[in-house]
């Protein structure tokens, strides 16, 4: 069983920049997809990014192409988001994912392990 925490969440003004981590336990992640997702108030959860377990190929979507990085350390077992220019519209929980294959998906559903979230709130 994996276990997901996020941290580092928080409030920001508009065009800065912050750090997600994602520890993970119970379990390597090394051979593990992982993604990152948010969900604001009355929307659907929504794909921000993945990366491959080798940490060699990454998928955004354009809403966050250019400003968000997805990296991962699987000697930490420890994946991140680095949010960067971020806009009033990036308000959201977000969560990490992992899914155990090589293959990058934006499906919610096609991740087995989640953690329980971190709030981000950007401020215009």
């Amino acid at each position: 069983q994996v276990e997901l925490v996020e941290s580092g969440g928080g409030l920001v003004q508009a065009g800065g920049s912050l750090r997600l981590s994602c520890a993970a336990s119970g379990h390597t992640v090394s051979r593990y997809t992982m993604g990152w997702f948010r969900q604001a108030p009355g929307k659907e959860r929504e794909f921000v990014g993945a990366i491959s377990w080798s940490g060699g190929t990454t998928f955004y979507p354009d809403s966050v192409k250019g400003r968000f990085i997805i990296s991962r350390d699987n000697a930490g077992n420890t994946v991140y988001l680095q949010m960067s220019s971020v806009k009033p519209e990036d308000t959201a929980v977000y969560y990490c994912a992992g899914r155990p294959s090589a293959y990058i998906t934006i499906d919610p559903r096609q991740y087995n392990y989640w953690g329980q979230g971190t709030q981000v709130t950007v401020s215009s």
